[in-house]
């Protein structure tokens, strides 16, 4: 496992010991998700991207291939 240190100011280090809290623990989940977060809005942006370049049927057109598959068979 990789180590990062984080500073904090003494004020905020000092409140932090009045819990019992893994804090450790916290900011590994609180990364994972943001890193989830981001991972989730890159991969919407390439679906928009993705969807962008997609043909657009006219209005109706949708149905009518539907219709005439059924009707072929």
């Amino acid at each position: 496992m990789a180590v990062i240190s984080v500073r904090v100011p003494d004020e905020l280090k000092e409140k932090m010991k009045k819990y019992d809290i893994n804090w450790s623990e916290e900011i590994r989940r609180f990364i994972e998700q943001k890193i989830r977060d981001k991972e989730k809005a890159k991969l919407l942006d390439e679906i928009d991207s993705f969807l962008e370049s997609v043909p657009t049927l006219e209005r109706g057109k949708a149905t009518k291939l539907v219709r005439d598959s059924r009707d072929s068979n």
